[in-house]
Order: structure tokens, then sequence, then C-alpha cells
């Protein structure tokens, strides 16, 4: 295993652990300049999800009347109280296919975007050591006063993720500080960076339960995406 790659997966609580886990569950507050540009300003800012630890898979309950949505890598199902297929989409990739940045989204759209985000974030730093992730260690950052060690990972073609090749900076303490990559299916010529803090110990796994993207316009700073977890569990 890449030394780095080791260090964090330490620091993060260590494979045995990790690996009696099959699943996690939280809730959630996702709000952000972002979800506005979709048309989705308050689909999130209360749900529920569940992370499959064993395979790429979250399904997502929402506040109010919306339906279940059920993340798999080629498919998005929409389910109603019973479980019945409101909506689905196979190959849920390909619809975002001509989008940008102001492309409104449907709820198979967000859907899918959640879904392979949150998975992926959930699933940091564990989910490099499964086989065809390529791991390299850059030159460190110096940020906030800290020297931050930088772990390049090159994702396999068969996980969807924000881009094939994302970049994750891990402090002192060898826990997650910032992740970056592009969104290739939003904008791939714009780098991304989302903070990662508030850590919480649970059941000796360390989790971050507060993520933030910004933005810059003018003399402001833009919340673009706020990730605020609560209610976090394993089983």
């Amino acid at each position: 295993m890449n030394d780095l790659l080791a260090t964090a997966v330490a620091a993060h609580g260590g494979l045995d652990r990790w690996n009696r886990i099959r699943a996690i569950r939280a809730g959630a507050a996702i709000t952000g300049a972002f979800w506005q540009a979709k048309g989705k300003s308050d689909a999130m800012k209360d749900v529920r999800f569940e992370v499959d630890t064993t395979r790429e898979r979250l399904t997502m309950d929402y506040a109010g009347r919306r339906p279940r949505s059920v993340f798999e890598p080629g498919r998005v199902v929409l389910q109603g109280p019973d479980g019945t297929v409101v909506d689905a989409r196979d190959d849920p990739e390909r619809a975002f296919d001509g989008h940008g940045f102001q492309t409104p989204w449907d709820d198979l759209h967000l859907a899918y975007f959640t879904g392979e985000a949150l998975w992926t974030y959930l699933m940091t730093p564990f989910l490099f050591t499964w086989p065809g992730f390529a791991c390299e260690e850059l030159s460190p950052v110096e940020s906030d006063g800290e020297t931050w060690r930088r772990l390049k990972v090159t994702f396999p073609g068969h996980i969807k993720s924000h881009s094939r090749d994302q970049v994750f900076c891990f402090g002192p303490d060898g826990l997650l500080r910032r992740h970056d990559f592009t969104i290739d299916i939003v904008d791939p010529d714009t780098e991304s960076q989302l903070h990662a803090a508030g850590y919480r110990d649970i059941d000796g796994i360390v989790v971050p339960a507060t993520r933030r993207a910004y933005a810059t316009t003018g003399e402001d700073r833009v919340v673009l995406v706020a990730i605020d977890l609560a209610g976090i569990s394993f089983r």
C-alpha cells in the first residue's frame, strides 16, 4: 500500500475496523449556491442516506413527499413509499451530455450526482485500497499553517465519481483536509476544492461531519456546497 494512503487509512480508523462495516447511515443538510443553479436549492436540506460499503450503491430519503432515490453506477431509480418504481434511468451518466454549470437538473440527475459524490466522500480513504485504484504521492502544499501531503488517486473505470483523477490532501495527523477534483459531468475544465472538517470518532472510525466548497465572485466568497452530517452510524 502507498505510504501516504497507509497513514491516512490508519488515521481514519484502520482497515480492521472498516472491514467490519457493511453500511454507513447518516442524516444531512446539503445546501449551497450550486444546488440553486440546478433548480434544486431546497431538495436536500433534510435528507437521510445509506452508503453500501461493499459496492457502489447509495439510497437517499428526502423530507416531505419526494420519492426515495437509489443510485447505482448503471441505473438510478426513484421509488414511492411502498417501493414501487416512480421513475428510472439506465446509463444515467449519458443524461449529462451537453450540460453546463447552469443546466437545470431533474430528480434523476440529482440522484445520480449525489449518489456518486456522497458515496465517494464517505468511503474516503478506505476505498482507495480496493483493486484497480492507483495512488501516487505528489509534492506537499502549505495551507492554514500546516503542511499537507497530497495523494493523487486514479479511479478505475467501473467506479463512477467526479473525475478519473482526484487529489486528496491530508494534514499532519493523517486526516483529510481537502479534496481536489473536476466534475466531468458539470464542467471538466474547472477545478473544485472540498474542505473537510468537524471530525467525529464513531465506533473507532473517524469521519468529517462537515464539508464546504467555495467560489469567489468579485470580493465575495460564496458557499457552493455545504454538507453537514448528523446521526452517523455504522452497521
